[in-house]
């Protein structure tokens, strides 16, 4: 960054020609909007907050350098077609007044904003109007940059970006090949290579599946014993598939009442061949390293939650008739196991067609509650899936839902009381958790017991509950009942001894293990849409996948005719998706020599997920214009490296909406201890430090049919709200178009200047806490920015009127409050105390009515200028400075002027207030005890009484006790 002579200082006319002519320099919307333009010129032609790296292209001073540094990054925005309204920028401006102090205060940052843009909107749009998805995202980035420029934010432009550029996705891309070739192994505890794995089978050091040497195994087998371990792989299985959009969805992207998160379309459960991502394998890092990063406790609770660690075991249960034929369930009570009176297995589980038996058993004739009133246990089982294919995960685990199943015919052996139990489907077991089969304990399960009630089951008591209870189960704590055997007893003991002795038990008798178990399940990575990333990947005519070499990286998105996914009957779970990919046959298949020749193949024509793009973004900001290299080592070691206080590393403040708390940060903390496992990057997590702003929100009007009203037509008349003659309720929601509430920062920084903006959004409270807008309080911080213009700049005359003589004491002393309150406020990120202090020392300025200080003028203006940059930088260049004001020292406080110059001791007689004394704050306690003592009320008060004891809690309290 350089610093200039040349000056973009002029003088500002705005306001209405009677206000031009009785105060022509007047700080008005006029005059800040040319002070904000050029500005913003200014600082686009210096480079102003470009950030030094310590190599490569981007490489610069070595002294800034040499400073401590600090990333910091806002969450990645979408560009949408509807621009931002004030309640987009929230966050925004928050990092911009941060990353401002710490320049300030001696630090190189790094601040700079990409732009998420692949995704279901633009896809959306295009399908709607042919527009191509690509023409419409850059124009909402183009407008997007527009609006964000006149807010005056410090991004250095070189390191800015977008999801869908080659450039960059060429990377995306290369990440999932490190993925796909890598496996997870356990003993060593992180990923390695593929080919360490395909050595240790080709030694024989490591035995394949089924035993055969691994030379003697076909492509096809060797493909998919490997897949078995890669990190990145295809595999047939339940997905959420939503025929309303085409595409399968995650787990996190399906509401809780089974639809789409985006669409709100029906969302079914399929058998289909996906791809996914092995997270699984991370489950206990992603859970231990969470305890080191600075995030607020709500979101580690969040994904402690999802990744739902417990610990417990698995037990083989045989089913009855067939003793090759085993339900392994897992428990985290196996304690209970000779309560279990029926087992239940999810409707996807693998295991029911096989032991459908042909007829009812005589015991379920004439239960139609068990047999649902079909004539055999495979039409019950049809039947009960498709019903089950219309709900969630979560609506089929509400608590207190009536519980549904059908009897599979079949019966499995209780292996501890040699009990035979009948073998039940039903949808509140999910094949997502555990093995998707459960042991039924209705004794000791709310559940289980809801439903053995519904179904007429034996309920088996096996932990004694508090006298009196009837009804219902005991979940709590207590000694065994009804728990012995032969071979074994566990009656009397408390659960945890009960649970190890029946462990060992089951271990020995090679039936059962102890073992770990979690909530978290595959991240399933593939959408049948066209907007995404393409996959490096192609498949010979055996239909094995191979990685495409980086050289032919990126593998571009190719044009289509037509951008439509196949959509279907949103109802119609029987359908299949059909990508928009696979109609370009001229992409589809292809001859490529991969190195062992030309050879036909047929290409992915799945996409990534938009959550892609955002695993490793912080990343490429590091080092945007390597084509060599996802990052060069010395700057992700410097930007991001493990240091004190932050053992993993990663970006040192992360600010970002709480509603990403498992989907994108959940997935960018997978993507980054793979890259770090492989030795590309030096921190195993990518965000240390993680805010979460709150909400703008904002005024909805509906008439009578609810439908929302134009909130700028609404009016407030005697306590009620109407809509011209007609009334109107009012709630309080989000901002936003559809609601007709939406107030877009244009338009209020057309009407007061964005530096007034900034104020207001950054003044309105606490950053964390969601608040609701008012573009009537707007005013208040234009009037601060008036007065402070005014106590630096004559109104008429244009010329800066500051003195060079010294303040008096009580302008230091509230000066030096200021600079030490706003300096922890801005470390704090407390912006809406900053400002309050930085207003009351500008009225104290006012009201001093004299010209102010240059000393005291300066340090104001520097105390402003992280928040308000753009008159911070205009009246810092009024006030003689040449270089800009981002790069200045932040005022230190003279500790002498900070503390009061006297407090109020207060005196008290036996519990009782009797006297008040100004004193200093560095009173010893025998000079404070004499005074007490001395003061007249206090002599008056013990009325000649002597004094037994004297307390002094030096300087602000003194009690005195008398004899």
């Amino acid at each position: 960054m350089s610093e200039t002579n040349s000056s973009p200082v002029a003088s500002g006319t705005g306001g209405a020609p009677s206000a031009e002519a009785a105060a022509p320099h007047r700080y008005t919307a006029a005059m800040a909007a040319d002070i904000e333009a050029r500005w913003q010129d200014f600082w686009d032609a210096d480079g102003t907050y470009e950030a030094p790296n310590p190599s490569g292209d981007l490489a610069g001073d070595a002294d800034v350098v040499a400073r401590p540094k600090k990333f910091i990054m806002d969450m990645f925005p979408y560009p949408s077609g509807a621009g931002l309204h004030v309640g987009h920028p929230l966050g925004y401006i928050a990092t911009d007044v941060y990353a401002r102090y710490q320049r300030m205060t001696g630090h190189n940052v790094l601040h700079t904003l990409g732009f998420d843009a692949f995704g279901l909107p633009a896809e959306q749009y295009a399908v709607q109007t042919g527009t191509h998805p690509r023409v419409s995202t850059e124009a909402n980035i183009e407008n997007m940059k527009i609006q964000l420029r006149r807010l005056g934010l410090g991004h250095d432009k070189r390191r800015s970006f977008a999801t869908i550029d080659p450039d960059y996705y060429k990377w995306t891309q290369w990440i999932f090949l490190q993925i796909f070739n890598s496996w997870y192994d356990e003993s060593a505890g992180k990923a390695r290579p593929i080919e360490d794995l395909v050595a240790q089978f080709e030694s024989g050091e490591r035995a394949t599946p089924t035993g055969r040497p691994w030379s003697e195994l076909s492509a096809v087998e060797r493909a998919d014993v490997l897949g078995g371990h890669r990190l990145a792989y295809a595999s047939d299985a339940p997905v959420n598939w939503c025929p309303g959009l085409g595409t399968v969805l995650a787990n996190e992207e399906v509401t809780a009442d089974g639809r789409s998160e985006r669409g709100n379309f029906p969302v079914f459960k399929a058998n289909l061949r996906q791809w996914n991502m092995r997270i699984t394998a991370y489950a206990d890092r992603l859970l231990d390293d969470l305890d080191a990063l600075d995030w607020p406790e709500a979101i580690k609770l969040q994904q402690r939650n999802w990744i739902g660690r417990s610990e417990g075991a698995r037990i083989d249960f045989t089913v009855d008739g067939d003793d090759d034929a085993r339900i392994t369930v897992f428990t985290t009570r196996p304690d209970t196991l000779f309560g279990a009176t029926y087992m239940v297995l999810a409707p996807e589980h693998d295991l029911i067609d096989s032991v459908l038996p042909a007829e009812w058993p005589e015991e379920a004739r004439g239960k139609d509650a068990w047999t649902g009133g079909a004539a055999t246990p495979a039409e019950a089982v049809a039947e009960y899936r498709k019903q089950a294919q219309t709900k969630s995960d979560v609506e089929r685990q509400t608590e207190h839902k009536d519980k549904t199943g059908v009897f599979t015919g079949a019966y499995a052996v209780n292996p501890v009381t040699g009990t035979r139990i009948p073998v039940f489907v039903a949808d509140y077991v999910l094949m997502g958790y555990g093995t998707g089969a459960i042991m039924a304990v209705p004794g000791q399960d709310e559940r289980d017991w809801e439903f053995a009630e519904a179904f007429g089951l034996p309920i088996v008591r096996t932990v004694r509950p508090p006298e009196g209870w009837e009804g219902e189960a005991f979940t709590g704590q207590g000694p065994a009942i009804n728990s012995a055997n032969d071979e074994i007893s566990l009656d009397g003991l408390e659960v945890a001894e009960a649970k190890s002795k029946i462990t060992e038990w089951l271990v020995a008798k090679g039936i059962g293990e102890a073992t770990i178990n979690f909530r978290l399940r595959d991240w399933l990575f593939s959408r049948q849409r066209y907007w995404g990333e393409p996959f490096p990947i192609v498949y010979d005519e055996d239909g094995v996948a191979h990685a495409l070499p980086e050289s032919m990286l990126p593998l571009e998105l190719p044009e289509v005719d037509d951008y439509s996914p196949r959509t279907f009957d949103p109802d119609d779970a029987d359908t299949q998706p059909e990508t928009p990919l696979s109609r370009n046959a001229e992409w589809v298949d292809v001859e490529l020599d991969l190195g062992d020749g030309v050879k036909r193949y047929r290409r992915e024509t799945n996409t990534m997920p938009n959550w892609a793009g955002s695993c490793w973004y912080e990343l490429r900001y590091l080092d945007p214009h390597n084509a060599d290299k996802l990052v060069d080592p010395e700057v992700e070691r410097y930007w991001m490296g493990p240091r004190e206080g932050q053992p993993h590393g990663g970006v040192d403040l992360y600010v970002g909406g709480a509603e990403h708390a498992v989907l994108h940060l959940l997935y960018a903390r997978f993507w980054s201890k793979v890259l770090y496992d492989l030795g590309h990057v030096s921190s195993a997590e990518p965000f240390h430090k993680l805010f979460n702003q709150g909400m703008i929100q904002a005024y909805v009007y509906r008439d009578a049919r609810g439908f929302p009203v134009p909130a700028t037509e609404a009016e407030e008349r005697d306590g009620r709200f109407f809509h011209g003659d007609e009334p109107v309720r009012r709630e309080l929601g989000k901002m936003g178009k559809s609601l007709k509430n939406a107030v877009t920062p244009d338009e209020i920084a057309a009407e007061y200047g964005a530096d007034t903006l900034r104020l207001y959004e950054m003044a309105m409270g606490p950053l964390d806490v969601s608040r609701p807008w008012d573009t009537r309080a707007v005013v208040g911080q234009y009037r601060l920015l008036q007065r402070l213009w005014r106590n630096v700049v004559d109104e008429t005359t244009g010329e800066v009127t500051v003195v060079d003589g010294e303040p008096d004491e009580a302008t230091l002393r509230a000066l030096h409050k200021a600079i030490d309150g706003v300096g922890q406020d801005m470390e704090a990120m407390r912006f809406n105390t900053a400002i309050a202090k930085i207003t009351e020392l500008n009225n104290h300025l006012t009201k001093t009515g004299g010209p102010v200080a240059r000393s005291v003028a300066e340090r104001l203006v520097l105390l402003i200028a992280p928040l308000a940059p753009h008159i911070g930088e205009e009246l810092w260049r009024r006030l003689g400075h040449s270089g800009s004001v981002v790069h200045q020292d932040f005022p230190v406080a003279d500790p002498a002027y900070v503390v009061d110059e006297t407090v109020t001791c207060v005196v008290q007689i036996k519990g009782k207030v009797k006297a008040r004394l100004e004193v200093s704050p560095a009173i010893a306690d025998a000079e404070l005890e004499a005074l007490a003592v001395g003061d007249p009320a206090v002599v008056a008060a013990l009325g000649g009484a002597g004094i037994r004891k004297v307390i002094v809690r030096a300087p602000k309290l003194v009690n005195i006790v008398p004899a």
